[in-house]
């Protein structure tokens, strides 16, 4: 069967990373969320901050690009000479991901790992979502802010993922055709998620 890999998109409050985390450890595989980054950094030669600053955030700005490129120091060669800085952060992350599931099983949250890995076997796409007063809530307790701030950050960050998944991607973020399960965590809980996402391993891989 090879590596077991499950890929989490989530909407922002949602819990997808705690789902990620749980069903990682109960699965006892390896988790990675921003973890991505040091692995494409590494493994890329790009400076680890250009990650940083383009994580799942699209950026449109030639003279972002142009400017912040100086700082590039990997990804220079051959058809990566004149690809606009984003693209190479994107594919550098791109590569590391597809590099990652043919290593060991695991668990990815976001940074489109589910196009990356679109043409691999065994890899299950998981999206978790949640009415938007439940992730306001979460948000309020996990940011210690006010709701009209929790409003307001929850907004930006779907806003956000979806712009960096839609620009990058053939797929469109969140619709549930490109996912194989799509949860409900305001419904089920963490641990509900979790339990079903075993389940559909199990089914599957019957």
């Amino acid at each position: 069967m090879g590596n077991l890999v499950i890929t989490i998109g989530r909407q922002f409050g949602s819990g997808g990373r705690q789902i990620g985390k749980k069903l990682a450890e109960e699965l006892g595989i390896g988790y990675y969320d921003k973890e991505i980054l040091n692995v494409a950094a590494k493994e890329s030669g790009l400076c680890q901050t250009l990650f940083e600053n383009h994580d799942e955030k699209p950026t449109g700005s030639f003279l972002y690009s142009l400017v912040m490129d100086t700082y590039s120091m990997g990804y220079n060669s051959g058809s990566y000479l004149d690809m606009p800085l984003n693209h190479k952060v994107f594919l550098a992350q791109f590569d590391a991901i597809k590099k990652l599931a043919e290593r060991e099983s695991c668990v990815i949250v976001g940074r489109c790992a589910d196009y990356a890995l679109e043409e691999f076997d065994n890899v299950f796409h998981v999206f978790i979502h949640a009415d938007k007063d439940y992730r306001i809530k979460n948000v309020m307790n996990y940011d210690s802010v006010n709701e009209a701030k929790a409003k307001d950050i929850v907004s930006k960050n779907d806003k956000q993922r979806a712009s960096y998944y839609n620009y990058y991607t053939s797929k469109k973020w969140g619709d549930a055709k490109g996912y194989d399960l799509c949860l409900n965590s305001a419904l089920l809980g963490v641990d509900g998620c979790v339990e079903l996402i075993k389940r559909m391993i199990e089914i599957k891989n019957r």
